[in-house]
């Protein structure tokens, strides 16, 4: 029988992405502090005992590295770029574009120099360590510095992001360094675990595909200028840091409402994002073919890791044990099976609207996810 290296840092053989499907009473007190009507003392409190009771779900479900479900966010990215300074929250006429749904039309816009001081994650956080047992490690999930610089790509956002910062270099350095100082302050605060979302390479692999569908001969020297713009960023920001403080990074496709907004294989993005980008391990959306095959994890190096995400969280239905087994093994030819872990392919509410499931089909996803991991590594 193999013997494979008993996991003890994030990611673990089972794990989670992060977000979880919001509570009734949580979503009815949104909408009433949004309405007015209660105040946010009263939403907070709210929140605190969702996400107490949540984190008990977790820890009964034996996770080993748990979040807050994202209980305070309304949206898996932009709540943060929210609270950087020298950022605001705008509407504009149009949300992002999915498959089958437009979402809310909310952005975040510069308002002068950005920097990363008092965040108001670091006190999310130290809530929610607050909170859970001694032994079970609290993952802190935030979207990618490269995310950011996605949300300033949207043609609305352009002239915005060139009238504060109109050179470039000048932008991405802020921005890093904006990063750079939260994730030192969670530090302090005590996260050791802290995944960095990241949606900017499925929208690559997208615009890739697209481009090659319209012409196999297309010019792609933008798209590969951009990957290495949102390379660098990444990389800055967390360069330099503790090295007892682990760093994964989670790419997916689009997670709203059950919908997706991209599709396109890891292949145009693998030379750069696995092969070069300072993580320790890379949490995958692969639970539809929209995500491609397990070839390009050939470019992860071998001493990372890679987190498949073959549980979908977009439906309740549950996947077939064996025809998932078999999934993982068809990965290790391309990646060391010691060196594989198993998640959903995203979370089960990146934004507060949540995927189209219930509570109790999002926990057996999760009991299912560490059954199978259990039975090839354990």
């Amino acid at each position: 029988m193999t013997e494979f290296t008993t996991r003890t840092t994030s990611p673990f053989r089972y794990d989670i992405v992060g977000s979880f499907l919001r509570p009734q009473e949580l979503k009815e007190a949104r909408a009433k502090f949004a309405n007015g009507e209660i105040t946010q003392a009263d939403l907070t409190a709210v929140e605190d005992k969702a996400i107490i009771n949540l984190i008990k779900q977790e820890e009964a479900a034996g996770l080993k590295a748990v979040t807050d479900g994202e209980f305070r966010r309304s949206w898996w990215h932009l709540d943060f770029f929210w609270g950087l300074n020298g950022v605001k929250k705008a509407t504009l006429k149009e949300g992002y574009k999915f498959a089958d749904e437009e979402t809310r039309p909310e952005t975040a816009q510069i308002t002068g120099k950005i920097s990363g001081e008092n965040h108001p994650f670091v006190e999310h956080f130290k809530f929610t360590q607050a909170h859970t047992s001694d032994g079970v490690q609290v993952k802190q999930t935030i979207p990618a510095p490269a995310q950011f610089l996605e949300e300033f790509l949207r043609p609305e956002n352009q002239a915005n992001a060139k009238e504060f910062y109109p050179n470039q270099e000048d932008l991405d350095h802020d921005v890093a360094a904006a990063y750079h100082q939260v994730i030192e302050d969670l530090y302090a605060a005590g996260c050791r675990t802290l995944q960095l979302d990241d949606c900017t390479w499925g929208i690559s692999v997208n615009a890739f595909a697209n481009l090659k569908k319209k012409d196999p001969n297309a010019d792609v020297s933008q798209l590969e200028a951009l990957q290495k713009r949102f390379l660098k960023v990444n990389n800055e920001a967390i360069a330099n840091l503790p090295a007892n403080l682990t760093i994964n990074t989670h790419v997916c496709r689009g997670n709203y409402h059950s919908t997706w907004a991209a599709a396109g294989g890891y292949g145009p993005v693998a030379d750069t994002l696995f092969a070069k980008e300072n993580v320790n391990a890379f949490y995958l959306e692969y639970d539809s073919e929209r995500a491609g095959g397990f070839e390009p994890l050939s470019k992860v190096p071998d001493d990372k890791y890679v987190v498949l995400g073959l549980i979908t969280s977009k439906s309740g239905e549950l996947e077939d044990k064996a025809a998932i087994i078999k999934r993982i093994h068809e990965a290790a030819q391309f990646h060391p099976l010691d060196k594989l872990c198993l998640s959903p392919q995203c979370g089960f509410a990146s934004t507060e609207e949540g995927n189209i499931l219930t509570e109790e089909q999002q926990w057996k996803k999760v009991a299912l996810v560490k059954e199978i991991a259990t039975e090839v590594w354990e």
